[in-house]
């Protein structure tokens, strides 16, 4: 089944996860109607490769067009227009750029993974029940009804400033055509008549204004309550939502709604901001004892200007976090002189605005005292926001070619660049620009989350560590010095984040009972309740007995997953994390033959299997061959070495020992879709090899001793074709296949 079809299989609340990630970017109808062939293609080795990413999006078009061409021929008139829309779409926004289209597809594909990953898993964790708290859905309901409601009081408003403006032109006109008579003419009764009717419509101008006063005061009081309170709380939801989601959580989503809050109560105050300009004009033109305007509209308009002020502070945010392209799993970990990506909207969105905002990007412009080492950017580091650029119209730049550049010390040396380069140490990437609108000038500054600088992609995995505990642990976007006291953090919490690692990366995340072999790895304990793990124990002390830490050992699995094993990772054929004393607990009941697959706690990325055999006198006994690394992987699949593996008994039997896959898959069922030939397949000796020499392939062999329960450590990679192998198995004793092996 294609990942695609599983997708549309899951419930709705997962569906809607999937809804937020696809746009205009990559719209969903060419997911659905190409989902087997865009999954048939690799969209993360294109998104580094130009020439490849060129390759991809050319063929990509090319399946859109034979797509039109038969929806043209069953008429479908909405599916054409559509297609032909995307093709243009496609074309015109990723021609001069292919490797973006590539990294955007490489994220959709590996996000439904993460979502498909998170509805296998039996419950929630804690971050991720938080994150879909039912009151912030509530909440969320709420600003957007508010400011619906506020939006519509402004207007209503606006009608009344209107009327108290006709009100006083008719008051002005009957006023001065009085003025206009003759003194004697003013004694009449009738004028004297319309006197008292002029008094009266002054009172009414009066009571209107005061109205028109108090209905603007309301609408700026319900602003200012929103925006201290539930819109403030939401746009913080959505900064510790994009923190996780760094960190490989759930996707986050909501920004538009919350621009789309932002922009009307922005439209609301300059609406406001007009009825107490059009008041003070009206008050240039009358004015009498007690007038309300000259004392109320002063206060009025500072509070206005002052919501203006803090509404656009709040609304420059960054959407997308700093991230290197060709690590899109790991954001906010730059490498010096290597180009990475960040984007920043601007979530008032007014047309007046497009192209007339320049932003300046700078790094760790207000610290002085956290680090020794100071950085410069180089590359385009001033753009101006526009609306073109983005998919949904928003008011966005996006800057593609920074790069961080350490400069020298003051000794004119190199600071401390290189293999030793500090992954603890923080760092902040600054954004500034200029908003001139209506007659005000407002300062915007925003910055990233915290980044570590690396000079090596060797320091990568340590790196991301510290962005993981960072992100994990603290609320705060910009604690620089964070640690230089790092906290414990909630082992519950972190085992959660764990697991979205092997979700995000390599396709599927972790069950109960493999978090628990890794908690009881990090504490030495079986219950890990209200655990609290130091970063130390995390990142820095080695695991005992061994010359590495528990995340060095984790990043190497990840590593091996990725590179080595990922299809049968995905497929869940992988128990991985799993003690040996466990291990023989699970097996032991089990028909021989019958293995598991963990991962080594000795080894850095290496992976073993384990199989029952039972002995003559019914005794059961284990063996574990040794631990198959990414160098020994590289020279054949890991899939092959478990069809092909080869055991020489005592007996001199050569056999397969390996039948059924724990609890109790037959041994090809489970992993013959990803061998790469059958046995029978290979050539034979007779159909000769180039330049005369026989094909050969190598045969994985182990030779198990009458006192040993494991394998030789097995020079086992024996260069010997199955065809080969097998025809001396019809022609020679087992003797003799003994000496030749």
């Amino acid at each position: 089944m294609s990942q695609w079809s599983q997708v549309q299989q899951l419930e709705i609340k997962f569906l809607e996860q999937v809804d937020q990630f696809y746009d205009d970017n990559f719209p969903m109808e060419i997911r659905h109607l190409l989902a087997q062939w865009i999954e048939g293609q690799d969209w993360e080795a294109a998104s580094n490769n130009e020439a490849m990413a060129t390759i991809l999006l050319q063929n990509l078009l090319i399946q859109v067009d034979e797509q039109l061409d038969r929806v043209s021929q069953e008429k479908n008139l909405l599916l054409i227009h559509n297609l032909k829309r995307i093709r243009k779409l496609l074309q015109g926004k990723y021609h001069g750029n292919p490797m973006h289209i590539a990294v955007i597809i490489s994220n959709c594909l590996r996000e439904e993974r993460r979502i498909l990953a998170a509805a296998s898993m039996p419950v929630q964790g804690p971050l991720e029940k938080s994150l879909q708290n039912s009151v912030v859905s509530e909440r969320q309901r709420n600003v957007e009804h508010k400011v619906s409601a506020i939006k519509n009081s402004a207007q209503m408003t606006d009608q009344d400033v209107k009327y108290l403006e006709d009100l006083q032109e008719e008051f002005d006109f009957r006023y001065k055509t009085i003025q206009s008579l003759e003194q004697s003419d003013k004694n009449s009764a009738l004028i004297k008549q319309e006197m008292l009717a002029l008094q009266a419509m002054l009172n009414t101008l009066d009571y209107k204004r005061k109205e028109v006063l108090s209905k603007i005061g309301r609408v700026i009081h319900e602003i200012d309550m929103l925006m201290s309170n539930m819109l403030t709380e939401e746009l913080l939801d959505w900064k510790r939502r994009q923190q996780i989601a760094c960190i490989g959580g759930p996707l986050h989503g909501g920004l538009d709604q919350l621009q789309n809050c932002f922009t009307l109560l922005a439209e609301s105050l300059f609406q406001v901001r007009r009825q107490l300009e059009k008041l003070d004009e009206l008050l240039t033109r009358l004015t009498y004892d007690g007038d309300p305007i000259p004392v109320q509209r002063p206060q009025l308009l500072e509070k206005v200007n002052f919501l203006l002020y803090n509404l656009f502070r709040n609304s420059f945010v960054v959407e997308r976090q700093p991230c290197m392209p060709t690590h899109p799993q790991r954001p906010m970990v730059l490498k010096t002189l290597i180009q990475f990506t960040v984007k920043l909207r601007l979530l008032i969105k007014l047309p007046e605005l497009n192209y007339q905002i320049r932003v300046k990007a700078t790094i760790d412009k207000n610290v002085s005292t956290v680090s020794n080492r100071r950085f410069v950017l180089c590359g385009t580091h001033v753009k101006a926001m526009n609306m073109d650029e983005s998919a949904n119209g928003s008011l966005s730049v996006e800057f593609r070619h920074l790069q961080p550049k350490e400069m020298k010390s003051s000794a004119g040396s190199k600071g401390n660049e290189g293999p030793h380069m500090v992954t603890e140490e923080l760092h902040s990437i600054s954004f500034e620009t200029q908003v001139c609108l209506y007659g005000l000038t407002i300062n915007l500054e925003t910055s990233s989350l915290p980044v570590v600088m690396i000079s090596n992609v060797s320091q990568l995995p340590n790196a991301w560590a510290s962005i993981i505990w960072y992100n994990l642990s603290t609320n705060d976007p910009q604690n620089l010095s964070f640690f230089n006291n790092p906290p414990a953090a909630s082992l519950s919490q972190l085992l959660e984040v764990l697991s979205w690692q092997f979700s995000s990366y390599v396709g599927r995340g972790l069950n109960s009972e493999q978090l628990n072999m890794l908690a009881e790895k990090l504490t030495g304990q079986v219950s890990y309740n209200d655990y609290q793990l130091s970063w130390a124990k995390f990142c820095k002390e080695h695991l005992p007995g061994k010359s590495f830490t528990f995340w060095v050992w984790l990043e190497a699995i990840l590593d091996l997953i990725k590179k080595h094993i990922l299809p049968l990772w995905i497929d869940g054929y992988v128990m991985g994390f799993v003690s040996k004393e466990k291990e023989r607990i699970l097996l032991k009941d089990k028909t021989p033959g019958t293995f598991l697959l963990r991962f080594s706690e000795s080894n850095l990325g290496g992976i073993t299997f384990t199989w029952v055999d039972q002995l003559e006198n019914g005794d059961v006994t284990f063996h574990s061959v040794e631990p198959y690394n990414k160098g020994r992987l590289s020279a054949l699949p890991f899939a092959d070495i478990l069809r092909d593996y080869k055991v020489i008994m005592a007996d001199n039997v050569p056999e397969n020992p390996l039948k059924y896959l724990y609890p109790d898959i037959p041994k090809d069922k489970a992993f013959g879709k990803h061998y790469s030939c059958q046995p029978n397949e290979v050539s034979k000796p007779s159909d000769g090899g180039g330049k005369g020499y026989v094909p050969s392939v190598f045969i994985p062999v182990s030779k198990i001793l009458n006192d040993s329960t494991d394998p030789h450590s097995p020079s086992d990679l024996l260069p010997m074709s199955p065809s080969v192998y097998a025809v001396l198995r019809e022609h020679l004793s087992p003797t003799v296949i003994e000496t030749a092996v």
